[in-house]
């Protein structure tokens, strides 16, 4: 943080000094990347202006120059908290485009995978939450399970991170025994430590005291700003993508959608602590259905479409077909339909979209990502008017942005 520059200001018969304060880029919570110019009467936030683009990375244009199955990496490095949302948005989006219809198998292991990125996410947030408000011990706690998470993603595609997990049509490889025994570590072990989680924070006075009543937003403003996800639920707006708008078969599954009411820092705390519990309970029954598959169906993990799924190897070397097809997919000489499509996803932090737009070339023609963070960083400074410079930070946390996504 730097002070820059002074001005005053007339308060009826008295005169008044505030000063100008640059939160960021260079603050540690503020990853380089976020800039808060904020005016402080004292430690009272008079007003606060932010500044995006530090990292803006042209994705969109650069999508609208790759054919479809290459820019799954590009929705990576949106939201790298839970990235395998991203990726299987996108794929979703290029099947509403191409017409294809995944088997049941397919959505089942999309979904175990979604849900694992979705308690990732809220994993991070919710812990550096606890750290912003001086209590470590959660983060560290709590941060082996994230990598149990990753391991499973590992043993899935080989990634961790920025994971280019599946591909049009399903995955690039069923999952293996390894990931199955890891899962269900996982199922086992977590809703213990999470129960401890919760009990570190929810009740404590400090905590509370840091977090009810900082940075509200009511349900009103929070829809007329384009708020989704677990901001705009903690506000009390109980929209869910994946109820509103089921895909990748979440009709399947029973589940509920946890709201708040003051859409303040505590609620959004709390809601995102209940769709943890929620993620899990999703998990639990997706495996139990993967499990009743037999005989063939429990073989499949991508739909019959040769044109942009890749061969197999051995195939590749004895079959000419595929051959052929491998071919045209690795250089991109596959044309895609004409055609407009809208595709979104619940995310770990709001309604995550891509409009898609092609005229029958090999690469779209428009392509736009709806990225969460860019529009309810809009909010920022009413969130935090009024509110003591301790308190900037939190906010700013508890709104869970990614600098990857918003700046896009």
């Amino acid at each position: 943080m730097s002070i820059t520059t002074e001005t005053a200001f007339q308060t009826g018969s008295e005169k008044r000094e505030t000063t100008t304060l640059n939160l960021g880029p260079t603050h540690p919570a503020t990853h380089g990347v976020f800039q808060n110019i904020l005016e402080l009467d004292g430690e009272r936030i008079v007003s606060a202006e932010q500044t995006v683009g530090y990292i803006h990375r042209a994705f969109e244009k650069i999508a609208e120059r790759r054919p479809l199955y290459q820019i799954t990496p590009l929705t990576d490095r949106m939201n790298y908290c839970s990235a395998p949302i991203n990726n299987m948005g996108w794929h979703m989006t290029c099947e509403k485009l191409l017409g294809i219809q995944t088997p049941k198998r397919v959505d089942y292991l999309r979904v175990i995978i979604m849900e694992l990125a979705r308690i990732a996410d809220h994993l991070i947030c919710n812990s550096v939450i606890g750290v912003d408000t001086g209590a470590f011990t959660g983060f560290l706690y709590v941060m082996q399970y994230r990598e149990l998470i990753y391991e499973i993603w590992e043993e899935v595609c080989g990634s961790r991170l920025t994971t280019n997990i599946g591909r049009i049509g399903g995955f690039e490889r069923d999952f293996n025994n390894i990931a199955f025994t890891k899962l269900e570590k996982f199922l086992k072990e977590y809703p213990a430590v999470l129960k401890e989680f919760e009990s570190l924070f929810v009740r404590s006075r400090i905590f509370m005291d840091r977090t009810i009543g900082t940075g509200p937003i009511s349900a009103e403003r929070a829809l007329n700003y384009g708020f989704t996800g677990p901001n705009l639920r903690a506000a009390g707006v109980d929209y869910d993508v994946r109820v509103h708008s089921p895909y990748c078969s979440y009709q399947d599954f029973q589940f509920d959608i946890p709201v708040g009411t003051t859409g303040d820092t505590y609620d959004r705390f709390l809601v995102r602590n209940g769709e943890m519990w929620q993620s899990l309970e999703i998990i639990k029954q997706a495996y139990r259905k993967i499990q009743e598959f037999k005989g063939e169906e429990a073989t499949i993990f991508h739909a019959d479409v040769p044109e942009y799924y890749l061969p197999e190897k051995k195939d590749v070397y004895t079959k000419m077909e595929a051959l052929i097809y491998h071919f045209k997919i690795v250089m991109g000489e596959i044309d895609i339909p004409p055609g407009e499509v809208y595709h979104s996803v619940e995310g770990g932090n709001g309604e995550v979209g891509y409009y898609l737009i092609s005229d029958g070339g090999r690469t779209p023609y428009r392509l736009h990502f709806r990225r969460p963070c860019f529009i309810y960083y809009q909010a920022y400074e009413e969130m935090v008017k009024g509110s003591m410079l301790s308190d900037a930070i939190i906010v700013m946390s508890s709104l869970n942005l990614i600098a990857g996504e918003m700046d896009g």
